[in-house]
């Protein structure tokens, strides 16, 4: 495995400040957070696909998919839980496989079956839309799904990742385009060996790719951090410019 499975840090975080400003659409029955593209420059004919944590679409994505959109990029979240997302900060004894493996009520798995589904609806969502090229960012549970789509044909372009659990080492060597990694000085989902591994597989892959290491934060940084704290601030904000450079330098 080229990272850990998640587990309860996954959940920890701290709601940022801000006003969404995007909308709410439907996919077929899969809720999805539009951002329309805005700014000086808007990329037409690209589009970004946001997959989140297990928090889903709250807050802190919403805020974040409306800078990408500020960037010039038509941004969606679509709603990888199928309603059951986790709320933030579940106690110590939360039994984070039982939610992933069965849902909250027992019948509503969140597993690789069910979310690849949600993950294709959405692919064809923005294809239809006539987007030729889709760049997609995954954190911490996304981030295995921006890789699963990355094989040539699946749809995903241009792929980040941020702080990225459950991936595994065969997906990663599928991919057939370029990656960006952020990752944390403290994670134990996806740890120093990790890292390295994961490393060696991109050189294998051929494939453009980048990995960031920022200090002083831990998993979840570049969503959930506390945003008074100066360091992870930093890291949060630096973490999101990696994504957007990388975006214009192989997306557009």
């Amino acid at each position: 495995m080229a990272s850990n499975p998640p587990a309860q840090c996954c959940t920890v975080g701290v709601k940022h400040e801000g006003e969404p400003t995007g909308s709410t659409i439907k996919i077929g029955s899969i809720e999805t957070y539009v951002a329309e593209a805005t700014g000086n420059t808007v990329h037409k004919d690209v589009a970004i696909l946001y997959l989140p944590d297990v928090i889903g679409i709250w807050q802190n994505s919403k805020l974040m998919a409306d800078q990408f959109a500020a960037n010039g990029y038509y941004t969606v979240i679509p709603d990888l839980f199928n309603g059951d997302a986790m709320g933030l900060n579940r106690p110590d004894n939360f039994d984070f496989m039982s939610w992933l493996t069965k849902g909250t009520g027992g019948n509503n798995p969140h597993t690789v079956k069910e979310v690849d589904v949600i993950v294709e609806k959405a692919i064809e969502f923005l294809k239809g839309k006539g987007f030729k090229k889709i760049g997609a960012v995954g954190y911490c549970f996304g981030a295995k799904y921006v890789v699963r789509f990355m094989p040539k044909g699946r749809g995903i372009d241009v792929g980040y990742l941020a702080h990225p659990s459950f991936v595994e080492e065969e997906e990663l060597k599928a991919i057939s385009g370029p990656l960006s990694i952020a990752a944390a000085e403290t994670d134990s989902i996806f740890p120093a060996e990790k890292r390295h591994k994961s490393e060696g597989i991109l050189i294998e892959t051929k494939q453009p790719y980048q990995i960031n290491l920022f200090s002083g934060v831990s998993h979840g940084f570049s969503v959930r951090c506390d945003t008074s704290v100066k360091v992870e601030k930093f890291a949060k904000e630096q973490a999101f410019l990696q994504a957007v450079t990388w975006f214009d330098e192989h997306l557009i």
